[in-house]
Parts: C-alpha cells; structure tokens; sequence
C-alpha cells in the first residue's frame, strides 16, 4: 500500500506507523502517488493567523467578527465545536459560546499571510487557482520529473512549510478532478490530508448527499428536493436529458458530477465576476444621512478594486438587509460600464431613494458585475448630467493625489457622516 508520512515525508509500501519516525500521520492510498489534482484549504483561517499572533488564544474559543451585530466571518475549531458556523449573526453565536473571544479581524494581515502561503504554491506549479485567501486549487500534473518527487509527497511538504515557516496549518484534497479534489479536503479537517482515487469514485459518492456539490445552496437543495434528488444515488437515476429538461444547463453538471466527472480546468487566470463591499451596521438605522454616507464609502472602496484591476462594471447593486434579515437587493444595468466612484455612488443612490423608507436597515452593500476591461468604459459620459465628466476628471486627479501623498490626503464631506 502506498504510504506517505506527513511529518517526515518518509515514503515506504505500507500502511501503519512511519518506520522512519514512528509518526501515526500516515496517508496510504492504492492510488496515492498517481493522483495529481488538489484542493489546499486553510484551517480556520482568520483565527489561526490570530492564535499564531497572540499565543494566550491558543487554548480559547476564537470567533472573528465584527461585534454584536455583526456576523461571524470565521470561528476556531474550538468555537465550531459549540455550534459556531460562518454567516452566523453574532447574537446567536455568542449565545452558543458566551466565553468566545471575538475579534474584529484585520483584513490586510491576512491578505499578506495569504501571499506568502500562494508563493509557496507558486514554488510547486504556475498552475494555482485561488478561490478565496485562504483556498486553492493545485494542479501538479507532470511535475515529478521537475521535483524529483510525486505531488503527493509535494503537497505534504506544502502544508509543512506553512506550518514551520508561516505559523498556520491547511487540509489537503488529492484525487483525479476538482470536484472530487475539494469534496476530499473537507473529509479531515484540520490538518487533514484525505484521497479519492478513480477506483472509488462511484462507490464514494453513491450514498452522499447532493449538497457536496459546490455551489448548490439552500434554494438550489430545495429544487432537488421536489425532483426527489437527496443523494448521488438519486441523480444516477436520472436520465441525462431529464436532468437537463428539468434544471436546465446545471442539469448537464449534475449528470456529469454523478458519476465523478469534472472536466474543468485549474486556471491561474479564472476571471473576476463581480466586486463589492458590505457592512454590518452596529445598530440598526434609517438615518438617510449615516446610510448616505455608508454608500459613498462602499462606492469608493468598489471603485478603488476596479481601478486597481483594470476593470468596470455595468451592472450596480444595492444590497440591504432590514432589522427582520429581510433581504432587499435592487439592480440596475447602465449605458456603458464604469470605474468611477462617483457614477456607482449616485447610481446606488438612486437605487435606495426607491426603498429606502423600509427601515431600518442593519446591513448596507454595494456591487459592481457584468465586468469588462477598463479601456471601454466611460467613454461617451451620461448624456443626462453634463457636469459627469467634470467630477470624473477631479476623482482621476484625486487618485493621482493620494496615489503620490497617502489615501487620507483628500477626504470627501460625505464620507465623514
């Protein structure tokens, strides 16, 4: 049996102990050095780099959020054990762990323990695909001559080195296609290392549930429900064009992954669909002033990952959450795509002029889709207020500014409220 240990990265042909170091984490698999797709996901993400920064949180339930009304961005192990999930409102989080200690977060620590985790992936293979900061896709597929060793024993020795060298652990998914790749990084968590090989596949999948499939949420559960679809059992029963009559292209999809076929590709270049910026406000409000003022900054801060991209977006979206977690989200498409904060602010706000009398509000966002590159936006202007170009060529000017002097070298009126 064909046996890796994670400690010392011994390779030997049975399963057991480590011979060389006596370590019991040991992963043995038929197919363990022919498999060369995976999944890295990091553990618990925010709240390692936290216990890591602060070593008296080590032993204690973490959960990083942003107060109490906020929500929960991640939780430690610990704090998962009690019934903390991600997206979960901070209430009711700390009802389950009244002892937690929570944590507001600093998105651009973990923004910079991030990079240094993909330039260790980098070091394996061009072909990474970041899903999030903290998870990637990792295609090693014809690298053993260039390593002198199988992704395997590659992966391992990743997940070692953000252990010693950056102070965080990450699960490993190995197998034969992405979707299997991802289902196995979650079978061992944390510090997990777990392997779907092609002799498996179907008996694997037959008896779990349909909800392994990325992507199907609660509304996309309950469609398979009526259809009498709960398990990968179920879908085999289905023929192929019945799937695709019924749920349209996702059909061909779930026919496919039925039977553990994923023909997409690890891609470097996986393209930005949207980007947006929300916040969760501490108490509710229906203040126009606050909200105004909340929409401009998400406007900017929109703009601001536009520009840094080479982007703009056609579609603005208003997103608001009221006091009840009634979700309002309104949509607009424009003209010509846009970059500029000033255009998606009067945009959104505009968006919420036609609802804004439904507060209070406990939650406000901004979003930015149809994205295309930058070079064919705001070419022609807004016919409809001419003064438009005259505020673009200050808020270029006022990037130039705090490009050269800082963000805060120029702060708008309506940013202070």
């Amino acid at each position: 049996m064909p046996s890796l240990c994670r400690d010392c990265l011994k390779m030997f042909d049975r399963a057991g102990r480590c011979p060389a170091c006596g370590s019991p984490r040991v992963v043995s698999h038929p197919e363990l050095f022919d498999l060369s797709i995976a999944h890295m996901d990091c553990d618990a993400f925010y709240a390692s780099v936290e216990k890591r920064d602060n070593p008296e949180l080590r032993d204690k339930p973490v959960i990083i959020g942003g107060g109490r009304r906020g929500v929960v961005s991640t939780a430690c192990y610990i704090a998962r054990i009690r019934g903390v999930r991600s997206a979960m409102p901070m209430f009711k989080a700390l009802k389950l762990c009244p002892d937690a200690v929570v944590v507001r977060g600093s998105m651009d620590k973990y923004v910079q323990v991030s990079r240094q985790v993909r330039a260790l992936m980098d070091e394996l293979t061009p072909a990474v695909e970041p899903l999030s900061l903290d998870e990637a896709f990792i295609d090693l597929t014809g690298t053993a001559k260039l390593h002198g060793a199988p992704p395997a024993l590659m992966l391992a020795r990743l997940t070692k080195r953000m252990r010693d060298e950056i102070g965080i652990t990450g699960s490993i998914g190995l197998s034969h296609n992405k979707f299997l790749a991802k289902v196995a990084s979650d079978l061992d968590k944390p510090r997990g290392f777990s392997v779907i090989g092609k002799g498996e596949t179907d008996v694997f999948l037959r008896d779990k549930p349909v909800t392994l499939i990325w992507g199907v949420g609660q509304s996309g559960q309950k469609s398979l429900e009526k259809a009498g679809i709960r398990t990968f059992a179920d879908l085999l029963r289905w023929e192929r064009e019945d799937l695709q009559a019924r749920f349209g292209s996702m059909g061909d999809r779930l026919w496919h992954l039925a039977r553990g076929q994923d023909r997409r590709r690890v891609s470097s270049r996986r393209p930005v669909k949207s980007i947006s910026n929300e916040t969760t406000f501490h108490d509710d409000t229906a203040d126009p002033d606050i909200l105004d003022g909340h929409i401009w900054r998400m406007a900017e801060k929109v703009s601001a990952r536009a520009k840094a991209k080479d982007l703009a977006g056609r579609v603005v979206t208003l997103k608001l959450k009221r006091a009840n977690f009634a979700l309002l989200t309104k949509r607009v498409s424009l003209r010509e795509s846009t970059q500029i904060a000033d255009r998606i602010y009067r945009v959104a706000r505009d968006l919420f002029d036609q609802v804004g009398d439904q507060g209070p509000y406990r939650l406000l966002g901004v979003g930015l889709s149809d994205l295309v590159a930058a070079d064919v936006a705001d070419i022609s202007g807004d016919l409809l207020d001419p003064d438009a170009e005259k505020r673009a060529q200050a808020e270029r000017a006022t990037d130039a500014i705090r490009e050269r002097f800082g963000k805060d070298a120029i702060v708008k009126g309506r940013a202070l409220r």
